[in-house]
């Protein structure tokens, strides 16, 4: 009788495969929508469904997505940093200007690189030292001074004039495979690891549904506040490279409104904003649905602020379908 007890208490802990769960994952949605952005991108433009420009139009969008895996990481947290978009902004200022000053290239990437590592220290140091102020705040505070710094070196003036060499990051190609897409690839499959199979991702899930329990369990919190911000301030820095590689120089401006776009991809990408839910497969679908839909409307002529209007939009939406849909289910 207590052996027939036991085989049913392991029976009850195992998780039965379900087709019909799995087919009401987020993540299908997204592929639904993905098909969609596409459709209505080959009425707006009779040369858009090809090899090509599935090759080749992810090279304009990507150098954001690099933001977007350390943001999936603190918004699990139930942090949020908007400060990723100046981070890059400095970081990809401090690089074209040290170049020009007489500093090899390659030594200025290192220093633009250490400087959007910086800037995430700062932030993670700020909000374990000052507990009372929420991350809204902080990073609100860093987004302003890191993009103020940028116009303090750099006025209104734009800075240039890399070698020939640097433009591989942002142009080129390996195999046929443009390089930018091969570094998003492998990105993904280390953040995804990191996430979903290491100590530190499962802390962040913990802290992300309690925080406090994981306080009281002896979890050094603070510790791993200060990796996720360090690691968000070191992908914007990636970023700026890929960016200013792309443009051929860079201005203090650059990179704005990317904190809303990199938000949004998360959020539509299933990640509560509450924090402790998500998983890395949402947003990486939703770089190219949101990728698409600004390529989309770039094809149309549609402004850019208009495009920043639907992409706001879009995150209240996906925001309030997935909290009633969490009801549901």
């Amino acid at each position: 009788m207590i052996a027939d007890k036991k085989s049913v208490a392991n029976l009850d802990t195992q998780r039965v495969f379900s087709l019909k769960e799995f087919f009401l994952q987020w993540e299908w949605v997204l592929v639904g929508l993905l098909v969609v952005v596409i459709i209505i991108n080959s009425f707006i433009s009779p040369y858009f469904l090809s090899f090509k420009t599935f090759l080749n139009t992810p090279m304009t969008f990507l150098d954001k997505s690099f933001i977007v895996f350390p943001m999936i990481l603190v918004i699990i947290l139930g942090q949020i940093d908007i400060s990723v978009a100046s981070t890059t902004a400095l970081s990809a200022v401090i690089m074209a200007v040290s170049y020009n000053a007489g500093v090899p290239m390659a030594l200025s990437m290192a220093l633009c690189l250490l400087t959007g590592t910086v800037c995430g220290a700062i932030n993670g140091l700020l909000l374990i030292k000052f507990k009372e102020l929420s991350a809204v705040i902080v990073t609100l505070s860093t987004m302003i001074i890191y993009r103020g710094i940028a116009y303090i070196i750099l006025g209104d003036q734009a800075s240039g004039g890399f070698p020939e060499w640097f433009s591989f990051f942002g142009w080129s190609t390996v195999l046929g495979i443009p390089f930018i897409t091969i570094i998003f690839v492998v990105s993904a499959v280390l953040f995804g690891i990191l996430l979903h199979k290491t100590v530190l991702g499962r802390t962040i899930y913990g802290m992300g549904f309690n925080k406090t329990a994981c306080t009281y369990s002896g979890i050094k919190v603070d510790k791993v506040i200060f990796i996720v911000f360090t690691l968000a301030g070191l992908m914007s820095a990636i970023t700026a490279i890929f960016l200013t590689s792309r443009m051929g120089s860079t201005r203090p401006n650059v990179a704005m409104g990317y904190e809303l776009e990199v938000i949004t991809m998360v959020a539509l990408g299933g990640v509560s904003t509450s924090g402790g839910i998500g998983r890395i497969g949402g947003p990486i679908l939703a770089v190219f649905i949101i990728g698409f839909l600004s390529y989309g409307m770039g094809l149309a002529n549609i402004q850019a602020p208009v495009v920043l209007v639907a992409i706001g939009l879009l995150l209240i939406f996906s925001v309030l379908l997935l909290k009633f849909r969490r009801k549901q289910f």
